[in-house]
Order: C-alpha cells, then structure tokens, then sequence
C-alpha cells in the first residue's frame, strides 16, 4: 500500500504517467510535446561522494521532438536544502542522459506551491550563469473536479484533484464524483487509485468519508484498503451488531457532511435523521448531503 502523502503525491505519476503531460499541457499550458512511451527510471543520483541524492520519481518520456527527463518531486513545506538539490537534479541529469529534464513540484499546500515556483538564480545577481524555473501543480492551479461527468471524461485527472483538493467544503463532492467514476475503469486500477486518494486525505473527515464510499464498493474488499476497512467494520458489528452500526455509520455520515461543508443542521432535521434505520434512505439522504444548501434539502421529493 501507499504509505504517505508525499509517497503518493509522485508515485500516481508512475502509475499513471500520462496525467503527468497532460497536467503540463493542460493545467500550465506548458507546450509539451505528446509523449508516445514512457519508461520509469533510477532516480538515485548519487555520485562517488558518500553524499545521497534521490528524486522522488523520474521518468523518460519519448516524444516526437525528442526524449525528456520528467522529474517530479513531492513536496510537503519549504524546505531550502531540498531546494537547493533541484539545480544539481537538472544539471546531473542533463550530463549524464542528454536529455532536456523538466521539473515538476506537486503539493496540497498553497503556501508551499507559491515558495517552490519562485525561480531558482545561481550566479552574479541580475545576470544569473543558471536559471531553474520548477513548473508546480498545487491546491491553486489543479481543476477543482465535482461533477460525475468531469470525473468520468478523466479518471486520472479527478484522482489529482482528490488529492490537492481532498479537504473544505468541497471534499464530498469531489470524492463522490471520483467514487463513481471509478466504477468506469478497470477493477485492478482503480483499486490502486483508491490508495494514492486515501493517502493523501489528511483531514480525518475527508478519509473517513472516501472510506465508507469505499465499503460500498464491494469489488475493491479484496484489496488490502478494503479489507482494511472490513475488518474496522467487523470490529464495529461485533460491538454493536453488523446491521445497526451500517446504519449508524450512514446517520453520522449525513451530519458529519452537511457539518462539514458549514450547513446549519436544526434540531428537527437531526432528529428525523438519528430516528431513521432504514439502510436506503439514509443513503439517499447522505448523497443529497454532498450538493444540499440547506438541511432541509435532504427531504426534498424529486421532482
């Protein structure tokens, strides 16, 4: 399994090596060259000198015009020793391959996004020998993805946006969306999908909903997430009895969302869904939770 949000901020990027070009060509309009193959490569840059260097995830992408150096570092707050590697990782690379490397920093922090794509300068000030321009993919230019039919048209993308955007108010919806258009993949890759987004969820909430979404999926209880899940879910059943703790985890989903996303929940509307043991209603009504304006909306007969 993924083990962290860094790890997973740059290895989906290996699982899915397209998103990383088309995150270039589409999200910072970098004039990218399509890639027609791909191939993972050592990311150990050490040299003779007992000094360890490591990118977080190289890759070599052919294209029409040439091979590029896709380097993508994961990056969780400032940090300027690791800044001051990126200069080195570019001009090593570039010596040893002859490839032209292309620098991509990915995090879930606005603050951080702005520090790392500050130009790096190296030489006399205002006539710089070396100039390194990392492109960054953050909170700030990844598309907010909310919509089933923008999920569906790309998986990939969607499971980005789940990932830099996985907290606030916009959370449920986003993580809904991805849910269901993971059903329109294959079973084996969404499965590891599933991992890079539920390691990348830091906000308690956000994780605890992606995994009741999860659950309800049952083609991924086989994966080591889902049994993950099934056997906290056993623990819970044996406590209180399989049945009632489904439906009490459907309740405090539906409140735990409207809550979430800054919706004043009234007495009344709390009572009606604390009383209710019905698995299908409470279900529709945690589903109206993740687009409701008002908790009345729960209620709302179709129209």
């Amino acid at each position: 399994m993924v083990g962290s949000s860094h790890e997973a901020l740059h290895r989906i990027f290996q699982k899915e090596p397209g998103l990383l070009t088309s995150a270039l060509q589409q999200v910072l309009s970098v004039p990218f060259p399509t890639p027609h193959d791909f191939a993972a490569m050592n990311v150990d840059l050490t040299e003779i000198e007992p000094i360890e260097r490591r990118v977080d995830t190289l890759l070599r992408a052919e294209t029409d015009e040439g091979a590029y150096l896709l380097v993508v570092e994961s990056q969780g707050k400032p940090d300027e020793r690791k800044r001051g590697s990126w200069p080195y990782y570019l001009s090593y690379l570039y010596a040893k391959y002859r490839c032209e490397p292309v620098l991509v920093v990915v995090t879930q922090s606005s603050a951080t996004a702005r520090w790392a794509a500050r130009p790096i300068h190296l030489g006399v000030r205002g006539m710089p020998s070396l100039t390194v321009r990392p492109f960054v993919l953050g909170p700030d230019n990844v598309p907010v993805i909310a919509t089933r039919q923008e999920a569906e048209r790309d998986v990939p993308l969607a499971v980005l946006s789940a990932m830099t955007h996985g907290r606030g108010r916009q959370a449920p919806a986003i993580l809904e969306s991805l849910a269901a258009a993971l059903r329109t993949i294959d079973r084996d890759s969404a499965a590891a999908l599933v991992q890079f987004v539920d390691s990348c969820l830091t906000d308690p909430q956000a994780q605890r909903m992606w995994r009741d979404l999860m659950t309800a999926m049952q083609y991924f209880w086989r994966h080591p997430l889902a049994q993950e899940v099934r056997e906290q879910g056993r623990e819970e059943g044996r406590e209180e009895g399989r049945e009632e703790g489904r439906v009490a985890d459907r309740v405090d989903m539906t409140l735990r969302i409207l809550e979430w996303r800054g919706i004043p929940v009234p007495d009344a509307v709390r009572e009606r869904v604390e009383a209710c043991t019905d698995l299908d209603q409470l279900t529709v009504w945690s589903q109206r939770a993740v687009h409701a304006t008002t908790a009345d909306d729960l209620f709302a007969v179709p129209q």
